[in-house]
């Protein structure tokens, strides 16, 4: 979660972050190919919330709008440090 909070408190410009959780051993059992593409071990999936504001961020979001349940994948190898490798619904 460290991860993704860190990411996007310098990436993502005129966003909030409200909530941010794991998503289940299910929805992360969905995304093994990830570590698989990724040649690490582990997977694991965060969901969030996060509002925008009039800016709409770096242009890609809506503006003045709430996203829930965005999904960040995040592989690992060797018990190594998490990375972040996609995110989106």
């Amino acid at each position: 979660i460290d991860t993704i909070k860190k990411e996007f408190k310098s990436d993502w410009k005129g966003c909030t972050l409200t909530e941010i959780y794991y998503a289940g051993d299910d929805c992360t059992k969905d995304h093994k190919d990830w570590a698989d593409r990724n040649n690490a071990d582990e997977v694991i999936v965060l969901l969030s919330s996060f509002d925008v504001d009039s800016s709409g961020g770096d242009g890609s979001l809506n503006p003045n709008s709430t996203y829930n349940d965005w999904k960040w994948i995040l592989v690992r190898t060797n018990g190594g440090q998490w990375q972040h490798v996609d995110h989106g619904y």
